[in-house]
């Protein structure tokens, strides 16, 4: 199976995002509504640990919240549309490759979400027709935030002012991984999740040696998520809203087997 992790639920409001994350500077100019269908392209919320570029030469790295666009841009590269592209980084080879080979060394984050889709295909044809596939919403079965790895980066059109902080975008990518082995029914890929106890290590702008972060790039214990299937409205971007993280009914619900994977 291909495919990529490419929708996600946010909607903790950035005092929650403080308080989980342990943010010590919030660099957050306008708040995000909150948004069960974080599609590419989209304003997220990220937290990385690093020297403010409004604060003096030398000023210690802190823990802070930050605005981020989904989909890395390189800062070589020509056209900023190529994020749109980059949204994934896998885990397997992101140490060599050129859009993520700095920001794996340097630019480190988390993504917080609620939770993330994925689509089941099954056997992809039923009675000869091809069968549609069912979305499933996959999330910490604690209630917690989900903290995806990511990498982020920053660029700057080739003529705008670099000592402007408004002209630099920031951008990011999900590192995905090998999906454990409940979640792999659905799909073969899955968000890389960074616990709790090595966030410290992970944000840590001086790591830089790619074999001791690759030790920190640990797939989730079976057993953390769950997962269940929704409606079929979350394939479409331009719907939102709580409801499209509401378990399919079991009564008047068209069921297929997939609904009892999990």
């Amino acid at each position: 199976m291909g495919g990529v992790c490419g929708r996600y639920a946010a909607s903790r409001n950035p005092d929650d995002l403080v308080e989980e994350f342990e943010v010590e500077r919030v660099e957050v100019r306008e708040r995000l509504e909150p948004d069960y269908n974080v599609a590419p392209t989209k304003p997220v919320y990220a937290v990385l640990t690093r020297r403010s570029l409004e604060l003096p030469e030398g000023s210690p790295a802190v823990r802070q919240l930050r605005v981020v666009s989904w989909g890395l841009v390189p800062s070589w590269a020509k056209d900023p549309s190529i994020g749109s592209r980059l949204i994934n980084a896998r885990m397997e080879t992101l140490a060599e490759k050129p859009a993520f080979r700095r920001a794996f060394a340097k630019r480190r984050c988390l993504l917080p979400a609620d939770g993330y889709y994925e689509w089941y295909a099954g056997s992809g044809v039923r009675g000869g027709a091809a069968v549609k596939k069912q979305p499933f919403y996959i999330h910490p079965k604690d209630g917690s935030s989900l903290a995806m790895a990511g990498l982020y980066e920053f660029w700057r059109a080739e003529h705008a002012d670099p000592d402007d902080p408004l002209s630099w975008r920031w951008s990011t990518a999900v590192i995905t991984t090998q999906a454990e082995d409940a979640v792999g029914l659905i799909h073969d890929r899955m968000p890389l999740m960074v616990e709790r106890d090595r966030w410290v290590e992970w944000l840590d702008p001086t790591r830089s040696e790619p074999d001791e972060l690759r030790e920190l790039l640990v797939p989730a214990a079976p057993g953390l998520l769950d997962a269940y299937p929704v409606s079929t409205a979350v394939n479409n971007v331009r719907n939102n809203g709580p409801e499209l993280v509401e378990p399919l009914a079991a009564e008047g619900a068209d069921r297929t087997d997939e609904e009892t994977l999990f």
